[in-house]
């Protein structure tokens, strides 16, 4: 028998978000026969509106969970509103036994049900903040592209869906399976939970110009080996004076802004150039590629040479001739 699999569309559901599942497990075959069943259902079967202003027209009710071995709750336009009775559903389901899943703000259905009281979980970033006040017992994992704690798999936003139902498949019937979906769906192969959503993270909004002048200088000189004494220097002040005055206006160390400026111009160069991984790590002023390595793994999940094969913009050509331009 396949594994069936429950795809529930809360309203307004957003469209992408139920097509994931149907996509990549409708294309998982074993020995030769389908190894999933997708049924969509919602609370109201009939026409549910999509955050795209569209009806989605669905014929099943949550009589669908009951019958399901994975439950997969989309996500929403109205995210802080959960539906009582898909709360209901998924809560019973949890109750069977059942692995439950979650894409994008389907994550404040399975948090309501308290499912996630106590364990890892994630969703969109944008809401991130606002899941985390609401049930402050979950334990927010807010960079993420997904995360899974027991039964229990939760993923952020949009495209993170992929890689949670791609998760899924590889643990249902393993890795080659997996990435022969991913290739027939023309995705990335399975990709680690642990990998961050890759959104523009920019430090506090700065509060002050004081040290307006020492941050260009230092953005300048990225690839020197610049210290504190060195930024007090430039600022004309002492040591102590420079940190208080750096922490008010950005919101952070001097050394704190400064190791964020490198891995964000060493990100940069992985994606606009083909330099050898020493010479990334120096430019930015890493140092070496352990220590390039160490610390992009820390922000993104990803080494090097991964974060390069993922999101280079230049073919090997135009790599090559940014390589003869200072970094």
């Amino acid at each position: 028998m396949p594994h069936r699999v429950a795809v529930i569309a809360p309203s307004p559901v957003s469209m992408f978000n139920v097509a994931i599942p149907e996509l990549l497990f409708g294309k998982v075959e074993v020995d030769g026969r389908p190894g999933y069943e997708v049924i969509v259902c919602a609370a109201d079967p009939g026409p549910v509106p999509t955050t795209g202003g569209l009806d989605l027209y669905v014929r099943h009710g949550l009589d669908a969970v009951r019958e399901a071995d994975t439950v997969v709750v989309a996500g929403t336009g109205t995210p802080f509103e959960p539906e009582a009775r898909i709360v209901a559903a998924v809560r019973a389901a949890a109750a069977d036994g059942k692995r439950i899943a979650s894409i994008c703000t389907g994550a404040f259905q399975l948090a309501e049900a308290g499912l996630l009281q106590g364990r890892k979980a994630t969703t969109y970033w944008a809401h991130a903040d606002e899941l985390r006040k609401r049930y402050p017992q979950v334990q927010l994992q807010g960079d993420v592209l997904y995360v899974q704690d027991g039964p229990y798999v939760t993923s952020s936003g949009y495209a993170a869906g992929i890689d949670l139902c791609l998760h899924i498949v590889r643990t249902d019937y393993g890795a080659a399976v997996a990435n022969e979906v991913a290739r027939l769906a023309l995705v990335a192969p399975v990709r680690p939970g642990g990998q961050t959503q890759f959104t523009h993270t920019p430090l506090p909004p700065e509060r002050g110009t004081a040290c307006a002048d020492t941050r260009g200088w230092a953005m300048r000189n990225l690839d020197k080996p610049l210290t504190l004494t060195d930024l007090a220097r430039h600022a004309g002040v002492s040591v102590r004076t420079l940190t208080r005055r750096f922490h008010a206006e950005s919101g952070v160390s001097p050394l704190q802004w400064l190791l964020h400026q490198r891995v964000e111009r060493a990100k940069e160069l992985l994606e606009t150039t083909t330099l050898p991984m020493d010479q990334v790590a120096t430019a930015c002023g890493l140092g070496t590629a352990d220590s390039l390595r160490a610390h992009l793994v820390r922000r993104t999940g990803l080494t090097p040479s991964a974060y390069r094969a993922q999101f280079s913009r230049l073919s090997t050509a135009d790599g090559a001739a940014g390589m003869k331009q200072p970094a």
